[in-house]
């Protein structure tokens, strides 16, 4: 269970309640649209990470000219960007297409004399290029304790509680009525009795024209 408080200029309380939990958060990410498919309010969902750490994964070997060249890589952009901002101040279209390309080449030199200068100075004691980021051990999906019967409802796959459909049990068998069912049964002939039928087959019993 968490609880979330905030400041009182804000006036917001929000009591969450632990829905699941994941061990990746691409697994928490599925989850959350696939609520969000269902057509559950996602507004009352949050991901929450625990056990954060920091995971720097090494990339490569980092030398001199590759930092040089790294450092190129990001001045050319930087160059790009400042020559189309200053090539909106020509006249010409051929004005405009230099300056860029002058900007991008003169950002190249000096990313890479930065980028080369940079490692130089550090004397060998980093040579190897990596990135950082930020995870979590567990990722728990908090759902706000109004809505977590729906959304366990979600993930599990059933109906929504409060859309629970009541099947009626049927009728239990009794008397027969034509008319509930709107139609009739047709009138059959009746069997004739035995007294009847040995009537009609005695000649001494038939009426005389």
């Amino acid at each position: 269970m968490a609880e979330l408080t905030t400041t009182p200029d804000t006036q917001v309380v929000v009591n969450r309640r632990t829905l699941v939990s994941y061990d990746n958060y691409l697994a928490a990410q599925r989850a959350v649209d696939g609520l969000s498919d269902a057509g559950f309010p996602v507004e009352h969902v949050a991901i929450v990470g625990s056990d954060l750490r920091l995971e720097e994964t090494v990339t490569g070997r980092l030398t001199n000219g590759r930092a040089a060249l790294t450092g190129a890589g990001s001045g050319v952009v930087f160059g790009v960007v400042v020559g189309l901002f200053l090539g909106l101040f020509t006249s010409t279209t051929m004005s405009f297409v230099v300056l860029v390309l002058w900007a991008a080449l003169w950002g190249a030199v000096v990313g890479a004399a930065f980028g080369f200068i940079n490692h130089f100075f550090t004397g060998g004691k980093r040579d190897f290029a990596s990135r950082s980021a930020i995870v979590a051990g567990r990722y728990d999906i908090l759902v706000a304790a109004s809505h977590l019967d729906h959304a366990r409802a979600v993930l599990e796959g059933g109906p929504r509680p409060a859309d629970t459909v009541v099947v009626e049990p049927p009728p239990s068998a009794g008397a027969y009525d034509p008319a509930a069912f709107g139609s009739t049964t047709p009138d059959l002939p009746r069997p004739e009795t035995p007294s009847t039928q040995a009537r009609s087959e005695d000649p001494s019993l038939r009426t005389r024209p």
